[in-house]
């Protein structure tokens, strides 16, 4: 029996789907992590919610590139790890500049918060992996979501620190803590997608 492709379908629509749901969820959950954080002064809550940011549009660009061919795929993911890195890098710019001003960050906003994104950043996980060990692009969904989960984490703690100790500090900590770590997930995606980008065009064309 000849291999029609048919077989191809289903998984190719329950990724559409699995994607679909991670990017509403990321998307919304920006919104709110962008206005808590300004209401709430924590620059941990505002680099959390760009990385919430970078993963809806690593969700996007993951759907323009399913059932694309392998050169696009390494493509989506590449574009996915160079917004990664402009997101890090605009954190650690956003910590430095409230080092200079200095805030006021509220620790029972960012705990709350932060707690809300764990639970939805949890859930796109588990949805997220069986991209895991993927295609480039879809595991950079993957890596993506995990950030987010241990960026939720790292505020939790941080808005504690900030109710105990009643000092700004552990925010602008947990701020860059997270920038770095988004900016070694945008390496690794790079990495990945240069990689993926060199076996396509090694392949012998028939």
């Amino acid at each position: 029996m000849s291999d029609c492709g048919c077989n191809t379908t289903a998984p190719n629509d329950t990724e559409r789907r699995i994607l679909r749901i991670a990017l509403g969820l990321n998307a919304t959950m920006f919104i709110v992590g962008t206005v808590a954080g300004l209401i709430a002064q924590s620059m941990g809550l505002i680099a959390d919610s760009l990385d919430m940011l970078a993963d809806a549009i690593a969700y996007g660009i993951g759907l323009a590139a399913v059932s694309r061919p392998a050169q696009f795929k390494a493509l989506a993911a590449k574009i996915s790890g160079i917004v990664l890195f402009i997101l890090g890098i605009g954190v650690l710019l956003g910590v430095a500049w409230h080092l200079v001003v200095g805030n006021h960050p509220e620790g029972y906003w960012m705990i709350g918060v932060a707690f809300f994104a764990l639970l939805v950043n949890s859930t796109v996980l588990m949805l997220l992996n069986r991209f895991r060990h993927g295609e480039v692009h879809l595991r950079a969904t993957w890596l993506f979501t995990r950030v987010d989960v241990i960026a939720n984490l790292a505020v939790i703690v941080s808005g504690a620190l900030v109710v105990v100790l009643r000092s700004p500090v552990p925010d602008w900590v947990i701020g860059a803590i997270i920038a770095v770590y988004i900016l070694k997930e945008a390496t690794e995606i790079l990495q990945e997608a240069r990689e993926a980008r060199t076996a396509a065009t090694s392949k012998p064309t028939r």
